[in-house]
């Protein structure tokens, strides 16, 4: 073995702890892109092979009724490959001993011919086949997600109101499709509110009289189409059919949620990590640069023994990827194992056919290659620095530092203390390594402020939307939009304290060249039970003469407040309406639009209309409530909001706060990371001091204090920019993963600023007692022998 191999083992095993906590910070930095990108790479995959083997559509459209023979018309279409029609229905589901409601969505399937488009597969039991004669119950497939959450297994019952009259559902299979990969109501994942029941289409067409038409088309674009020309040339030939418009695949509700997810994580794996390997590539350019001011009698050593300048380099250089392979090594088996856990906990939302986690080599190699480059680069340089060291200066010991009075003591109450001046002028004395200690400590404060970030969001979205907008305790849809004397009917049923109505209609928002599909919102004037409510918690009121619209469908339109917008209605009766944007509104959730009630009606030239309600019930009884409205057939759906809370706590927040967790571990690691290379490096540089004022009289406790003071101060300090830093990249998170169907509030609690602190002082504090103990075992005489 060469002697600088040799050297190169003895400082590893010398300085051990402080390579340890480098490599983990690397493993941070290496695991967060390997989880992340591996994540998103396993969606993608498991996507884009579901889509392949699924032949998913590319265009839809839905109608009110057109007749069977018009598809082939649709399969003549410029840029058409192939067209498939078939029957839909949302209906009301009652599941045996569940007074929660439940919504289904019928889809109508041909038993002697398998769909050409959104196949459906069976995961468990057997698929569709002939009606047994003399048997009522109607067999049906569930989508699987709503299934085992319910769990109804095959053979197992359950009832539907189908146009009406209460029909029997036995479960003969549960089944996937490319078209519910996510499902949910409003973007919300509810696998136990929501189902996709098929069923024999002649079956479905009888109970709606819809034989020999349908409702909703599919549509695969041939090589190199126009979707937009597709789509255009589709909405004219269904709009004599009550046709709404057709939208594309990125408006697809199970497409849009999948990409939103893919989009974020893509962000999160590549803001987050370069964080961490940042700061990684600031801890090895301390530590190589310390470790060369301590070691110039042997670099002197060494160019006069011989070894060139680029051995010498390559020694250290080693150094540094010895420590960075460690971190390697140990975040892939990090990204390998957070990886697995992401993937778990995604299988809860989106559900595939095949779903397994994948770590792509050509991953963990460019993750690698980053790791690397960041790495030596940080270190480039320390290493430069002691190539362009001469023997005859490196014999010679560092020059004594030239101390003056430093600007801090001129504050009151410094002078005083003779540790606390001597502790300012070491810190001023080299202001660039004291800035770089308080900046790599500020990093892991807003760390870990941001990884609670999302905790209190979550917090925040649940108060805000359940309690703040959402006051009703059920809403009610009804099949479709009638007299509202429906709302005293209602408010008859037992437990109901108030009634509020409310309508929407599907629409397409114009505004000069740009266009956006969304739903008008028509609301009661002054609305008590379901509000507009901005991401601040402050309500807004719906215009009688014009439109309040969210922020971010405004901008989408290019809309300033007293523009006009071009409103066309896409169900029932096509017309158009030019309406002013009366009010912008910063809402949490989708691309809304909002009208007074009464307005819209006048508007459309109807009477008092109203398509959905919403109930305040008395404390206690809302399940009498919600078995009454089951003996309602006028109503299609409804939605409880206690179990609509239910869910989202159950799935969406229990992942957040996983995901906070780690990545306050991840900020702990950091802080640890930072505060103990900083405290250990100062005291191998400082040790000939250290040991001169304990031999003159200087007690260990007093000697300590020089040490660890400046380690608290720089805590001290760091602690609130950490925090003004934390509150910037949530900003910043927050602006890059706003999105149509979502965006998170800012909201930052006291809590979490308190526990950033914790955390970090926990690490600091953890820091200071490995240093005073081996400050309590220094060895004055070795390290007071130095040349003169």
């Amino acid at each position: 073995m060469k002697a600088l191999d040799r050297k190169l083992i003895r400082d590893l095993r010398l300085m051990w702890s402080q390579a340890l906590t480098i490599a983990l910070v690397v493993a941070c930095g290496m695991g967060g892109f390997l989880t992340t990108l591996s994540a998103v790479d396993s969606l993608a995959l498991a996507r884009d092979a579901f889509y392949a083997e699924g032949r998913f559509a590319d265009v839809f459209a839905s109608v009110k009724r057109a007749p069977l023979a018009l598809e082939q018309r649709l399969r003549e279409l410029p840029g058409v490959l192939d067209a498939q029609t078939r029957l839909e229905q949302v209906v009301r589901l009652e599941l045996p001993g569940v007074d929660d409601p439940v919504l289904g969505q019928l889809i109508g399937l041909e038993l002697r011919q398998a769909p050409r488009m959104n196949r459906v597969f069976i995961q468990r039991g057997r698929d569709l086949g002939e009606q047994p004669a003399g048997t009522s119950a109607i067999e049906v497939l569930l989508s699987a997600a709503f299934a085992e959450a319910r769990g109804l297994a095959p053979g197992a019952r359950l009832t539907a109101l189908i146009n009406g009259r209460q029909r029997e559902l036995v479960v003969v299979g549960w089944a996937l499709s490319p078209e519910y990969i996510f499902a949910g109501l409003g973007g919300m994942p509810d696998m136990r509110g929501f189902g996709v029941v098929w069923l024999d289409r002649e079956l479905l067409a009888g109970a709606y009289d819809m034989r020999g038409a349908f409702n909703r088309v599919s549509i695969k674009l041939a090589p190199g189409a126009s979707e937009a020309a597709v789509i255009a040339e589709l909405g004219q030939v269904l709009k004599p059919y009550g046709g709404r418009e057709a939208y594309g695949r990125a408006d697809q509700t199970s497409h849009a949620m999948l990409d939103n997810e893919i989009k974020e994580q893509k962000v999160l794996g590549t803001l987050l990590p370069v964080i961490f390997l940042g700061v990684a590539a600031f801890l090895l350019n301390v530590v190589v640069s310390r470790l060369v001011a301590t070691q110039r009698e042997q670099v002197a050593a060494l160019k006069a023994l011989g070894y060139p300048n680029r051995s010498i380099a390559v020694h250290y250089l080693k150094l540094v990827l010895v420590i960075v392979g460690l971190g390697l090594l140990l975040g892939v088996a990090l990204g390998k194992a957070l990886g697995l856990m992401m993937t778990g906990l995604y299988a809860e939302f989106f559900r595939f056919r095949s779903f397994v986690h994948v770590l792509e080599p050509t991953l963990v190699l460019m993750s690698g290659a980053v790791t690397v480059a960041m790495a030596v680069a940080g270190t480039l340089n320390a290493i430069g620095a002691t190539v362009r060291l001469a023997p005859a200066e490196a014999m010679r010991p560092a020059a004594p530092g030239r101390y003056k009075a430093a600007l801090l003591e001129r504050l009151p109450g410094v002078r005083g203390s003779v540790q606390l001046r001597m502790i300012l002028r070491q810190m001023e004395r080299r202001p660039w390594r004291s800035l770089l200690s308080i900046a790599g400590v500020a990093v892991a404060v807003a760390i870990v402020v941001l990884g609670n970030f999302f905790r209190d969001a979550i917090d925040y979205i649940v108060d805000a939307q359940f309690n703040v907008s959402m006051r009703s305790d059920v809403v009610v849809w009804m099949a479709e939009a009638g007299g509202d004397s429906a709302r005293h009917e209602l408010a008859r049923l037992p437990g109901v304290l108030s009634t509020e109505s409310g309508r929407d209609v599907a629409v397409r928002f114009t505004h000069g060249p740009r266009s956006e599909r969304g739903s008008l919102q028509g609301m009661a004037e002054r609305p008590e039970a379901r509000r507009i409510v901005d991401v601040d918690g402050r309500p807004a009121l719906p215009s009688s003469t014009g439109l309040v619209m969210t922020d971010r469908l405004a901008d989408k339109l290019g809309l300033r407040v007293g523009d006009l917008v071009q409103v066309e209605l896409l169900e029932g009766q096509v017309r158009t309406l030019m309406l002013p944007l009366e009010a912008t509104v910063r809402e949490m959730m989708g691309l809304n639009a909002y009208i007074e009630r009464q307005a819209l009606n006048r508007l459309l030239g109807e009477g008092d209309v109203a398509s959905q309600f919403a109930l305040i019930a008395e404390r206690g009884r809302e399940g009498e409530l919600l078995r009454a409205l089951k003996a309602l057939p006028r109503v299609v759906g409804s939605f409880s909001k206690a179990t609509l809370l239910r869910n989202m706590q159950d799935i969406s927040a229990r992942n957040v706060r996983i995901m906070s967790t780690i990545l306050t571990l991840f900020a702990s690691v950091i802080a640890v990371g930072v505060v103990y290379n900083n405290a250990r490096i100062a005291l191998a540089e400082r040790s000939w001091e250290l040991a001169s004022l304990r031999v003159l009289g200087f007690t260990r406790a007093e000697v300590s204090g020089l040490l660890l003071g400046e380690m608290a101060l720089v805590i001290g300090i760091a602690l609130p920019l950490g925090m003004l830093m934390g509150w910037g990249l949530t900003h910043g998170l927050v602006g890059a993963l706003k999105s149509d169907q979502f965006m998170f509030p800012v909201v930052i609690q006291p809590r979490t600023y308190a526990w950033a602190g914790l955390a970090v002082l926990g690490a600091g504090l953890a820091s200071a007692l490995v240093v005073r103990r081996r400050i309590d075992q220094l060895d004055m005489v070795a390290a007071l022998k130095t040349r003169e």
